[in-house]
Parts: structure tokens; C-alpha cells; sequence
């Protein structure tokens, strides 16, 4: 199309699109600058941070928040409990929504509506916080590392968006020829249908991934022991409860005051709370839209 030929927008068009543009970038900048802040915030110095002399840039660079976190042995236990809980809970999470969702995905499983019926019921009807305690009281789950990774073992929903992706991906066909050649349905799960399903198994990471490490309220009612602590709990303490160890404050005031600490230590331990879900990102965010489109369409 010559340049003569090109449609010419009108100044109502124009008009629209420079809105439109304008208020993207308006809502761009209130999301991005409380991140920025609380980025700048954890380089700058204590004195910086409780004078309020930061608003978009560091302000005499320090690395004092950073020093103090990783020298706390209770952050650094809730930082290690949380990596453990979110390894070992994703691992549990996805192994058990692909064993559910697969097979209710196949139109040979004889019973598959009824107990897709079943799954769904359980999203609308909960039994309440009391017998969920009760439950998990009575299988001798609470203070230990179980009662943080089973409750939370498979969610219905990633069930339903797995075993969508399954039926429009997965043709029966593939699977009549790979039982021609002798694989059993083990098999070609193992073999076929995960090497094919990596779209959805990077949602389903991403997903349990994300709910895991921000894991709160279960650990709130199951765990008493500090040292099971995920860091949600060790960052709640910090932020609302202003419980920091005594012995790091005074190594720390040697720096600052406590009050100025304790402000810095807060950003700080936002920014490396936040790192790992950051850090998985990139890695499943080729796979991440395909697998969220493939799985919410049916057919």
C-alpha cells in the first residue's frame, strides 16, 4: 500500500490513542514507582531511609539492609524452609495435578464426568477452618513440614486448565499408536505426553510455584516451631509485629540507629523475598501464555 493509499486516521483517532496511551503510561508509573522505591530504599543508607530523603534513587548507597539479612539466622531459616517448601511443594503439587488431570483428559476412563463432578464440588462447598485444623491435627501433620506441602497438595482449578490442555493437545490417536507398539500408559505419559505438554507444565510451576513460596496462613495455624518458619512468617514479624533479633541490632548499631534499621531491613527483605518468583519467570514465560490460552479453550 502506497503512502497516498494509506488510511488516514482522523484527530478523534488520534485523539483516543494519545489518551489511551497517555493513561497506560499513567497506570505504568503508579504500579512501577512504589517497586522502584522500594528498590532504592533498600541501597540507601538507614539515616536516608527514616529521614525521607528517598524518592526514586538510592541515596548514599548502602548495602547495611543486605549485611543485616543475611547475617540473621531466622531470616536465613525462613528463606532456606521457604526454598524447601516450594521445590518440594511444586514437585508434589504438579506430579499430582498431571496424574489427575490425564486421565480425566482421556474419553476412555470410564467415570471421568463423575469425578470431574466431584472435583468441582469442592471449589463451591468447604468444610470450614475448623475441620480443615481438625484434619490436619488428626493425621498428626500439625508443626511439621507435611502439614505446609499435602493440605495444599493439588488445586481443582489447575486440574480443570491441565486436563484441557491434555484433550485439545493430546490426539487420541497418538495414543492408539504408541499401545500398537507395545508402550504402556505409563509409558506414553512419561515419553510423549509430558515432552509435548511443556506449555502447561510451565503454568502449572509458575502457579504452585508462586502460591507455595508466598505460603502464609497454613504456617500461621500448623507451625509453632521457629525453625519451620517459611520467610512469609519471618517477613510478618519484621513488618508488623517489629520483631527483629536483639543481638543483630546491636551489631547493627553501629551503622545507624535502630529505628533507621529497622526501615532499611524491611525493604530490603521485600526486595529478596520477591527475587526467586522473579528469577523463575523468565524461564517458563515462552511456555506461559500458550499453556494459559491452550488450557482455559476447549476444543
Amino acid at each position: 500500500m502506497t503512502r497516498s493509499n494509506a488510511i488516514r486516521e482522523s484527530f478523534g483517532d488520534k485523539l483516543f490513542l494519545t489518551l489511551v496511551y497517555a493513561f497506560l503510561i499513567l497506570i505504568l508509573l503508579i504500579v512501577l514507582y512504589p517497586l522502584v522505591y522500594i528498590l532504592s530504599s533498600s541501597f540507601s543508607s538507614p539515616q536516608a531511609v527514616i529521614s525521607g530523603r528517598v524518592w526514586l534513587l538510592p541515596v548514599d548507597f548502602s548495602l547495611a539492609g543486605y549485611r543485616a539479612i543475611f547475617s540473621n539466622p531466622q531470616i536465613m531459616t525462613g528463606y532456606g524452609n521457604s526454598l524447601f517448601y516450594t521445590v518440594f511443594g511444586v514437585l508434589i503439587n504438579v506430579g499430582l495435578t498431571v496424574m489427575m488431570a490425564y486421565p480425566l483428559s482421556r474419553s476412555t476412563f470410564y467415570g471421568r464426568h463423575l469425578l470431574m463432578g466431584v472435583l468441582v464440588l469442592t471449589m463451591m462447598f468447604s468444610g470450614g477452618l475448623i475441620p480443615y485444623y481438625l484434619t490436619v491435627k488428626n493425621l498428626h501433620l500439625l508443626d511439621t513440614r507435611w502439614s505446609m506441602l499435602l493440605p495444599s497438595a493439588m488445586a481443582v482449578w489447575q486440574v480443570i486448565i491441565a486436563r484441557t490442555f491434555f484433550q485439545s493437545s493430546i490426539p487420541k490417536e497418538l495414543g492408539e499408536a504408541a499401545e500398537l507398539d507395545g508402550c504402556s500408559d505409563l509409558g506414553f505419559l512419561w515419553r510423549v505426553v509430558l515432552p509435548l505438554s511443556k506449555p502447561i507444565l510451565a503454568v502449572l510451576v509458575l502457579m504452585y510455584a508462586v502460591s507455595q513460596w508466598n505460603a502464609y496462613f497454613e504456617a500461621l495455624i500448623f507451625l509453632k516451631s521457629p525453625d519451620l518458619f517459611p520467610l512469609q512468617i519471618v517477613l510478618r514479624n519484621i513488618l508488623i509485629l517489629n520483631s527483629i533479633d536483639s543481638s543483630m541490632m546491636v551489631d547493627a548499631n553501629k551503622m545507624a540507629a535502630m529505628q533507621g534499621l529497622r526501615d532499611l531491613l524491611k525493604f530490603s527483605l521485600i526486595v529478596v523475598a520477591t527475587l526467586p518468583v522473579l528469577a523463575i519467570y523468565p524461564f517458563v514465560q515462552k511456555y506461559f501464555v500458550q499453556g494459559i490460552m491452550i488450557g482455559s479453550l476447549k476444543g
